[in-house]
């Protein structure tokens, strides 16, 4: 059964309860929207599936491919095949994005790689990206604008090659032109793998070049509604939160 099942999930943060019992699944190979307004619970719920100790889970259950990964620590969710991209990802001075992702994969996969064997794989996805082969001496994330942290993001995912990828919020801070690189790297690392992408999301926009298998809308921390014929993403443009916040309340 090769799938990223969330079963009745509930978790909390310092006593308050921000998730309510979601239920959601990432089948390999296709893209799954997560959308809501801020404060739905979107970023606190890919925290919690990919292991932030910050976050306690009081109910429920995470399994991926048939085995239960709720108790689990980040890392050795990394190393079963579990990826995330930060909303903000965090500066690292005097480490080059090369020997970040190098050390990244030696951690978590069974198969060691040397230097010249590694920066042969890391230039190879580069071009793929269409990125300048000066980014991977790049000190991670310093001075990067909104768009390179994005497209970092998107590197370190084509690199590390998981079988599930969280990508929370990576259209935000990007101008048109960033978006539709991100839109494209995204687009040409999921044709040449079978990854399941699990896309989190505010807005339509993303959407104009990433096409969804599957939308789920999530506010006050459960699940609203669920649609997989392309619909919902743009009645959400249309027409806002506004009808699902009402019915909420």
């Amino acid at each position: 059964m090769s799938k990223l099942i969330i079963k009745d999930l509930y978790a909390s943060v310092n006593g308050i309860q921000i998730l309510k019992g979601v239920n959601l699944e990432v089948n390999l190979g296709e893209v799954h929207v997560l959308m809501g307004p801020n404060g739905a619970g979107k970023s606190f719920f890919s925290n919690v599936i990919m292991g932030n100790p910050k976050f306690k889970i009081d109910k429920g259950k995470i399994l991926l491919d048939g085995e239960d990964i709720t108790e689990l620590a980040p890392n050795e969710r990394a190393k079963k095949g579990l990826f995330m991209t930060f909303q903000y990802p965090c500066e690292i001075t005097g480490v080059t994005m090369s020997n970040f992702l190098r050390t990244a994969w030696n951690s978590i996969k069974n198969d060691k790689i040397n230097v010249v064997d590694f920066h042969k794989k890391l230039k190879e996805k580069m071009k793929e990206l269409d990125m300048d082969p000066i980014f991977s001496r790049r000190y991670v994330n310093e001075g990067f604008s909104g768009g390179e942290k994005k497209r970092a993001e998107v590197l370190q995912m084509a690199v590390l090659q998981p079988k599930y990828a969280i990508l929370d919020e990576c259209d935000s801070g990007t101008d048109v032109d960033a978006l539709k690189t991100i839109s494209n790297a995204i687009n040409k690392f999921k044709e040449s793998s079978d990854v399941g992408v699990l896309l989190i999301t505010h807005y339509n926009r993303i959407l104009q070049y990433i096409k969804p298998d599957k939308v789920t809308i999530l506010l006050n921390g459960k699940v609203v509604k669920e649609d997989s014929t392309g619909k919902l993403a743009e009645e959400i443009e249309a027409k806002g939160y506004t009808e699902y916040i009402v019915k909420q309340n």
